[in-house]
C-alpha cells in the first residue's frame, strides 16, 4: 500500500514560504547561522500566506454571532464560511459536523464525552498520548503494536469480533504515527471497523499536513487535527465526522452559545434548550483568529497543489534516511520496515550517544532544531526501543548524563517549508558528530541537556 504512487510523476515544488525562515541563532562555538525548524511535528512554522491573511482580517476582528455591528457581522461570516473550507478540505459528507476546538487532544476528548453509554474503545498501543488516554470513561482494549499493516488490521477485527457485549464501539487509530512517521491502513481499518458494527475515528494531526484527508474516501466516522501542525498558529483545532453521536450528548462545556434558550423554572431553577448544531460544543466566545487561520491553510496547501508537496517531501524523506543510512551508529526507529510509506517524521537513536545530548549539540553546534524524548508515545517508543515498561526515561526529560544510553528517541521532522540546505545540514551535522564527537561539553539543567558554557570538549 503506497498513498504515494500518484504523486510519483509529478513535478517537485519550491518549498512554501513561512515565517521564521530567515532568523538566525547563535552558536556555541561562535557566530550564527540560520535556524534549520525540523520539529515540523510538534508544531510547524505558519505559512507566510497564512499570516498574511490573518494580519489583513485583524483590523476587521469582532465578536461573533451575537453581535449587530459591521465588524461582528463580517466576523461571523467568516467563522462560518471557514468552517465550509474546512468541510471541503476534508471531503465531509452531507449532514457531517465540522466543531472548532483547541487542537487534536481537545477534539479527541471531546468525541470522548460524546460516546454512547456502555461504548467499547478500540485503540492501538501506538499512538500518541492524545488519542491513547481520552478514554478514561469508557471500556478500553489497547491493541498491542502491529509489525505490518495487515497485522493491524487482523489485530483490530479478532479484537472487535470478541468483543462482549456486542454493543456500540469506537476505534481510534493515527494516520501517519508522529514517531516512525509511517502510514496506517486507515481505509482498510475503518472497513474492518464498519464490518464489526463500530465506529472510527482519526487521528490526523501528523497526516493531514503533509498529505490530503478525505473523510468520505477513507470511510471514517471522525477527523481531527490540530491548526499548529498544519502551518497555522496555535490554539485551533478541527473535529470533523458524523453528527449523531455529538448532537445526542450533553454540551462539551456549557455556556453561552451552546444554549437556544434559557428560562427559569417555577422552583428556582432553569431550563436549557442546547444547540442540535456545532454551536452545542463551542460554548464561550471562539477563537475567530485561530479558527480563520485553520482555513487559510486549508485553501493554501490545497492551491499550492498537494501532489508536488508530496513529491518534494518524500525526496527530502529518502535523502535524510539514505544519509542516516550511511552512519553504522545511527538505528532508525520503525513498525512496518524500511519500504513502509512515510511522511516526513524519522526518529532514530545513536550507539553511545545520550538521545537528549545528541539533540543539544545540533541545537548549539548547527543551529538545528529537533526533539529528543518520548514523544508523547510512550508506549510506542519503549516497544520500538525494547525496552522494559520500567526502564527510565520520561517524555522531553532526560535522566542519563551525557554520553550515557538514555531510553529517549531523537525525531527529525519536515514538510512544505523546509528547504533543502536544513536537510543537508541535518544529515552533516549526524554524520560529523558521530564520527568527531561533540565540540562542546554538555550538562544536565531543569530536566534539559544544555551547554555547559565556557567549556569547549576539544
Amino acid at each position: 500500500m503506497s498513498v504515494f504512487t500518484a504523486a510519483a510523476d509529478q513535478s517537485i515544488c519550491a518549498p512554501l514560504p513561512v515565517l521564521g525562515k530567515d532568523v538566525t541563532v547563535p552558536l556555541v562555538t561562535g557566530g550564527e547561522v540560520t535556524y534549520a525548524a525540523l520539529d515540523y511535528a510538534a508544531s510547524a512554522p505558519a505559512l507566510q500566506r497564512v499570516w498574511d491573511d490573518v494580519a489583513a482580517y485583524a483590523p476587521y476582528y469582532g465578536s461573533v454571532h451575537r453581535g449587530a455591528g459591521y465588524l461582528s457581522q463580517l466576523s461571523t461570516d467568516l467563522f462560518e464560511s471557514s468552517r465550509v473550507t474546512v468541510a471541503e478540505f476534508l471531503g465531509c459528507r452531507e449532514g457531517d459536523q465540522v466543531i472548532f476546538t483547541r487542537s487534536t487532544t481537545d477534539s479527541l476528548n471531546l468525541l470522548a464525552a460524546a460516546l454512547p453509554a456502555d461504548c467499547q474503545v478500540f485503540v492501538f498501543e501506538t499512538e500518541h498520548h492524545a488519542s491513547l488516554l481520552p478514554w478514561r470513561d469508557a471500556r478500553v482494549t489497547y491493541l498491542n503494536a502491529p509489525r505490518t499493516p495487515a497485522q493491524a488490521v487482523a489485530t483490530l477485527e479478532r479484537a472487535l469480533a470478541d468483543r462482549d457485549p456486542y454493543g456500540p464501539a469506537l476505534v481510534c487509530v493515527t494516520g501517519a504515527s508522529n514517531v516512525t512517521g509511517e502510514l496506517w491502513p486507515v481505509k482498510e481499518l475503518a472497513a474492518a471497523a464498519h464490518a464489526h458494527g463500530a465506529r472510527i475515528v482519526l487521528d490526523a494531526a501528523q497526516l493531514a499536513p503533509h498529505h490530503p484527508v478525505d473523510i468520505s474516501e477513507l470511510d471514517v466516522d471522525w477527523v481531527a487535527f490540530s491548526g499548529h501542525k498544519l502551518y497555522a498558529p496555535f490554539g485551533s483545532g478541527v473535529l470533523a465526522g458524523r453528527s449523531d453521536w455529538l448532537r445526542d450528548a450533553e454540551p462539551y462545556l456549557a455556556g453561552g452559545g451552546a444554549s437556544r434558550k434559557v428560562a427559569r423554572r417555577t422552583d428556582g431553577g432553569v431550563d436549557v434548550e442546547w444547540h442540535t448544531t456545532a454551536a452545542r460544543h463551542e460554548a464561550g466566545s471562539p477563537n475567530v483568529i485561530g479558527v480563520y487561520s485553520i482555513a487559510a491553510a486549508c485553501k493554501a496547501l490545497t492551491e499550492a497543489g498537494f501532489d508536488s508537496l508530496v513529491a518534494r517531501e518524500q525526496q527530502l524523506v529518502s535523502e535524510v534516511r539514505a544519509g542516516l543510512a550511511e552512519v553504522p551508529e545511527v538505528k532508525v526507529l520503525s513498525l512496518f520496515g524500511d519500504d513502509a510509506p512515510r511522511v516526513g517524521v524519522i526518529s532514530f537513536v545513536v550507539e553511545g550517544w545520550n538521545s537528549s545530548h545528541f539533540a543539544a549539540a545540533l541545537s548549539a553546534e548547527y543551529g538545528i532544531g529537533v526533539r529528543d524524548g518520548l514523544f508523547c508515545a510512550h508506549p510506542l517508543v519503549r516497544t520500538l526501543l525494547g525496552s522494559d515498561p520500567q526502564d527510565v526515561g520520561e517524555c522531553g526529560a532526560p535522566e542519563a548524563e551525557p554520553g550515557e544510553k538514555s531510553l529517549n528517541a531523537i525525531r527529525v521532522s519536515f514538510g512544505a517549508g523546509t528547504p533543502d540546505e536544513h536537510i543537508e545540514r541535518f544529515v552533516r551535522a549526524v554524520k560529523e558528530l558521530v564520527s568527531e564527537g561533540a565540540q562542546w561539553k554538555y550538562r544536565t539543567e531543569d530536566g534539559r541537556c544544555v551547554p555547559d558554557r565556557g567549556t569547549a570538549q576539544h
